[in-house]
């Protein structure tokens, strides 16, 4: 046999029993962890050429391999020696130059005689004990039968229960080595150790602290379960067995009487009608991490064959079980530290609900760069994000926040989309070079009805109008972010009252079966399909708006990601129902560029509020006004404008035709002016300015109180 092509062939067999030439492999890998290997070798005997041929390896290369690739019956090496002694046969040395310790060899023993030989390179430091070497002996018996009979070649009689017991012990190992949660241990070990045992209960419990914790069972009542958790007790099968790491066998009501006359109570009175128990422990780096319970509804005699056999997986049980406890607490810190960087709940606010879904990655990482937000703006305008780190793991996660972090502190600053992305690239670009995001930042204003948005190597939004037509925006996106060069491209659409804004990540629409465009192809025609008719929706029926939303969303999910569990990305999807502020609750009015403006404004300010039954509001609002167009007149120019809006707030705007920015100073007890400002944000909930193309606009808000300026369209706080 050709060494390329072995090596080859062995990387292609599948590790499954049922397989046919995946068997030997399969074989191989069980026999490197029983013994704790480095690498192993199968070879089948052709009595008529008196020769061993290889016909698989698993973690020997293919150039060491070939020294052994074909063997004859008096060669001195290990598998032929065991061949011909029909023993094992244990060496030590580098005979391969793998930097192996040593050789151990079992002949494969058939009904007529040898078929063949399996060899395990060790590894430095203490060699196989005879536990291990026990194990390896039913792996060799299990791997003769297949080489014996392989696939389509019925055996010439049944298996017996030991060869059941033997092939299911090799099974296991092979599902606790894929085996990655502790849920799937318990699942394991009760699928592979349950019947070939005739066991009929099952109890899996870590030890943690001087306190058991079931984490797993079969075929027991829960009342009955409560007695095995808690504190360890003295006198208890249980602590024996974690004390002195070694099992219990109990065969009979009558032998648990004569060793734990003290335990009478806590196992056999009640509802379990258990006769017999096997107490093993489960070890892991040298220490006891729990204890595995078979239990027998009739008394049981366990032969030397069972008590080995089930000692040797309890170990690997314990190993495998340390091991998926570790992952679970890493994957339960990383869901929380997903969970703590996005929005723990989305705001409802007078111009846009939305919904939104965070899907980690079905396989690998839990945890990725994925995120979303709505962010309100002033003038009850709203941001949408969404955005998504390249990668996957927790330090995309805690770039991911950063980067939210930075678009809610930008977003403060009032920036248009375009310049906003253009000050993001440059903080993703001081992380280094290996760091790249996608991003879409979009602003609804339901004044002008209109969403401005951007994006940085990110699919595009979607928009499904009130008649239920649906949009998606053909466009060149910009590169991502920490690959761009600002500035970026800013697009706007007019946005009829009642649409849907529709944003997600690629792990959405993009998978190894379909390209982006593929899958935002089939989003558009799922929106198109939904029957999504969009009305104005108010204070009385926005929770039942957002009920709607939430169950688009898992429409939308369920379709496009049908199987979480085999994607490799992670995915997030935001849809916001917006709404246009009404005509009447907008009002604006020019003001002359000179001294009179201020008086005008607060006549205005009276009228106005008046109309709106907002009276109480009128004095403050009319001091803030004066103050603000006060400060237009003494550092800015005109031409002026005075813009009122009502919503669940009162806003004050005063747009002017300069660019200088407000600034707040601390004026001393001299001073005759500069407290302007000052007294602007002790008066209002929130003040800011916010740039336009050639002019800004300094705006105020103030709480409207509850029972006053109620009218058609107006929603609740949440």
């Amino acid at each position: 046999m050709c060494p390329n092509r072995l090596e080859g062939a062995a990387s292609d067999l599948s590790p499954s029993p049922a397989a046919g030439t995946g068997a030997p492999v399969l074989a191989l890998r069980q026999a490197v962890v029983s013994v704790g290997g480095r690498g192993a070798m199968l070879h089948r005997w052709d009595p008529g050429a008196g020769r061993l041929s290889l016909v698989a390896v698993d973690g020997v290369g293919a150039g060491e391999a070939g020294a052994w690739a074909e063997l004859g019956e008096e060669q001195d090496v290990p598998p032929s020696r065991a061949l011909r002694r029909g023993v094992l046969v244990r060496t030590a040395g580098d005979d391969l130059g793998t930097g192996a310790s040593g050789t151990v060899a079992v002949p494969l023993i058939g009904a007529e005689g040898p078929v063949g030989t399996l060899s395990v390179l060790l590894t430095e430091g203490a060699g196989p004990d005879d536990l291990q070497l026990s194990f390896l002996h039913a792996v060799a018996a299990w791997a003769a039968e297949h080489l014996e009979h392989p696939a389509g070649r019925p055996p010439r009689q049944e298996p017996g229960p030991e060869q059941v017991r033997t092939a299911k012990a090799v099974e296991l190992t092979a599902a606790l080595a894929e085996a990655v949660t502790v849920q799937d241990v318990v699942r394991a070990v009760a699928h592979h150790v349950l019947a070939p045992f005739g066991a009929e209960g099952l109890i899996v419990s870590v030890f943690e602290d001087g306190r058991l914790t079931r984490v797993g069972e079969v075929g027991y009542p829960l009342d009955y379960l409560k007695r095995f958790e808690g504190p360890l007790i003295a006198g208890m099968p249980v602590t024996d067995v974690l004390r002195t790491r070694r099992p219990q066998f109990l065969e009979s009501p009558q032998q648990i009487y004569e060793r734990y006359p003290g335990v009478t109570d806590k196992i056999l009175m009640g509802t379990s009608p258990k006769m017999a128990w096997a107490f093993l422990p489960l070890i892991a780096s040298g220490r006891a991490v729990g204890v595995s319970i078979l239990s027998y509804n009739q008394p049981r005699a366990f032969s030397d064959e069972d008590r080995t056999l089930l000692t040797t997986l309890s170990a690997l049980v314990g190993q495998a079980l340390e091991r998926a406890r570790l992952y679970d607490l890493e994957h339960a810190r990383a869901q929380e530290l997903q969970s703590a960087l996005l929005p723990r709940t989305l705001p409802r606010l007078p111009a846009a609900v939305a919904a939104a879904r965070y899907l980690p990655a079905g396989r690998g990482e839990q945890v990725g760069g994925d995120w979303f937000d709505v962010i309100p703006l002033s003038a009850d305008r709203v941001a949408l994000v969404v955005g998504d780190v390249m990668g996957h793991g927790i330090a995309e996660a805690a770039t991911m926040g950063r980067l939210r972090t930075a678009v809610r502190t930008l977003a403060d600053l009032d920036m248009a989309p375009d310049e906003l992305l253009g000050h993001l690239n440059d903080l993703v670009s001081d992380l280094g070079e290996d760091f790249y995001a996608t991003c879409l930042y979009a602003v609804y204003d339901p004044v002008g009805r209109s969403c401005c948005y951007s994006l940085a190597g990110h699919p595009p939004p979607v928009f499904v109008f009130p008649d239920g037509t649906v949009h998606s925006p053909v466009l060149s996106p910009d590169p991502p972010l920490g690959a761009a060069t600002p500035p970026f491209t800013a697009h706007e659409l007019p946005l009829p009252d009642g649409s849907l804004v529709v944003l997600c990540t690629d792990g959405l629409i993009e998978s190894a079966g379909q390209d982006a465009d593929q899958g935002l192809a089939r989003l558009v025609r799922l929106l198109s399909g939904a029957a999504v008719r969009p009305a104005r929706f108010t204070g009385a029926d926005q929770a039942e708006d957002v009920r709607g939303l939430e169950e688009l969303c898992d429409t939308v999910v369920a379709e496009l990601l049908p199987d979480r569990r085999q994607t490799t990305d992670d995915a997030a999807l935001l849809i916001a129902h917006t709404r246009a502020m009404p005509a009447a609750d907008i009002a604006s009015f020019g003001l002359p560029d000179d001294p009179r403006a201020a008086g005008q404004a607060r006549e205005f300010v009276r009228d106005q509020l008046s109309r709106w039954d907002l009276d109480d509001l009128s004095t403050t609002t009319e001091l803030l006004v004066s103050e603000l167009v006060g400060n237009v007149i003494r550092h800015a120019k005109g031409p002026m404008r005075l813009r009122l809006l009502r919503s669940r707030i009162l806003t004050c705007e005063v747009y002017d035709g300069s660019l200088s920015t407000p600034r707040i100073r601390q004026a001393t007890y001299t001073d005759e002016g500069g407290r302007g400002l000052q007294l602007v944000a002790a008066l209002s909930r929130r003040w800011g300015a916010r740039y336009l193309r050639d002019a800004k606009c300094i705006w105020t808000e103030q709480d409207i109180p509850d029972g006053t300026g109620d009218r058609a369209g107006a929603a609740p706080c949440p």
